[in-house]
């Protein structure tokens, strides 16, 4: 599978093999294992937290569900779970607006632009129905390349964490080790 197709799937989806809006924490390191731990956002140093399967990153909510789910594009090589990839799951990065734009309408995904995510050296796409969003970062003097490709955030409003996971419960997930620079 190439990485278009994986993206244009989510795109049309929603979803990328588990991975959604909404859904269970529990379920998601079922399927996929144990993530690299990229960190928290909350007070208490635990909730909500951010989560990484290589360039798979998610965040989750105070509730155990996943809240936010990015593919980072940018990086010389993108790597996803071969769980829900198929074959070894890294994929040469470097993808152009026209090839995107392409496989999203070979895919039949409707997309327009996306104004709220257009500006000065960025220009960014939205996909319906499912809100995947795809910005790309415009180098000076060339063609946009993909940054990132995102699920619209799960908005709902969080009971707080389940009986019986309070704080300290967080999975025993890798601490972040990086990843590479950023293109320049």
């Amino acid at each position: 599978m190439e990485i278009l197709d994986v993206l244009t799937a989510m795109a049309r989806t929603g979803r990328l093999g588990p991975v959604s809006g909404g859904a269970a924490w529990s379920d998601v390191t079922a399927a996929l294992g144990e993530p690299r731990d990229m960190g928290t956002m909350g007070a208490d140093g635990e909730w909500p937290g951010l989560f990484a399967y290589g360039d798979l990153e998610l965040s989750v909510c105070d509730c155990r569900e996943v809240s936010l789910v990015c593919v980072q594009t940018w990086r010389d090589v993108v790597e996803l779970p071969r769980s829900v990839t198929g074959g070894t799951g890294t994929f040469p990065a470097g993808l152009g607006y026209a090839d995107v734009v392409s496989a999203l309408d070979a895919a039949g995904c409707s997309w327009a632009p996306y104004a709220p995510l257009t500006f000065g050296d960025q220009c960014s796409l939205v996909v319906s129905p499912s809100g995947a969003n795809f910005t790309f970062e415009i180098p000076e003097g060339g063609e946009p390349l993909l940054n990132i490709v995102s699920l619209s955030g799960y908005a709902h409003d969080c009971p707080g964490p389940p009986p019986g996971r309070g704080a300290g419960l967080r999975p025993s997930a890798v601490p972040s080790a990086g990843r590479g620079g950023r293109r320049g």
